[in-house]
């Protein structure tokens, strides 16, 4: 694994973070920033490479029509978002065009990093054997975890949608068991945001400790 990144030419230790919907990816994130971590985020990359005028928003709208594209030319991501909802084999396709494309936007920003420790936030990390394989050159993988009800109470909260429409959304993505199956280290945040620090500090402290290794 080791070996694999450094063919990559990331100097960095890579810990990929990943988690449920608000199970508190961005917070922890955050935290581990303020420490002195680099961060790269998958989905603000998966924002970038479907850019208005993109080569990844052309291979879209090729693959699904010019339909999916609004007015200005940008990616008419409500009506995407509903049709790979509603379909699972066009969410397979969707995944075929632009993982490869994500995944190469977050190596070329992990090569750029200049610190000892970077995290990569890949909320979907979980979701099928193909997600995992494509990153496994990463160092440690670590897991957001809260249980499912407080998942759906914040959902509900934070999207203002139907007790219905949140648990529609989380079967949508892996399970708290299969998330737990890949980690390596898992962060329960069920508690206040100072417990939440505590638990952040002592793993980026566990991590540098990692970075200073030969």
């Amino acid at each position: 694994m080791k070996e694999s990144r450094k063919s990559l030419q990331i100097r960095a230790f890579v810990v990929a973070l990943t988690g449920g919907i608000s199970s508190g990816k961005t917070v922890v994130s955050n935290i581990f920033a303020d420490l002195g971590a680099a961060v790269v985020d998958t989905d603000i990359v998966a924002r970038e490479v479907v850019a208005a005028g993109s080569p990844g928003l052309k291979l879209v709208a090729k693959k699904f029509g010019h339909s999916i594209l609004q007015a200005d030319g940008t990616l008419d991501r409500k009506q995407m978002r509903d049709l790979i909802f509603s379909n699972s084999e066009k969410k397979i396709q969707l995944e075929k065009i632009l993982h490869p494309l994500i995944q190469t936007g977050s190596i070329r920003q992990l090569q750029q990093v200049d610190t000892p420790l970077a995290i990569l936030v890949i909320p979907l990390l979980a979701e099928g054997k193909s997600s995992s394989d494509s990153y496994r050159w990463v160092d440690k993988i670590v897991v957001v975890d809260v249980d499912t009800s407080t998942q759906i109470k914040r959902v509900m909260n934070r999207d203002n949608i139907s007790l219905l429409q949140a648990k529609t959304i989380l079967s949508y993505q892996a399970s708290r068991s299969e998330r737990l199956l890949i980690a390596d280290d898992v962060i329960v945040n069920n508690k206040s945001i100072e417990s939440l620090k505590i638990k952040v500090t002592r793993l980026f402290e566990q991590y540098s400790a990692l970075t200073d290794k030969p």
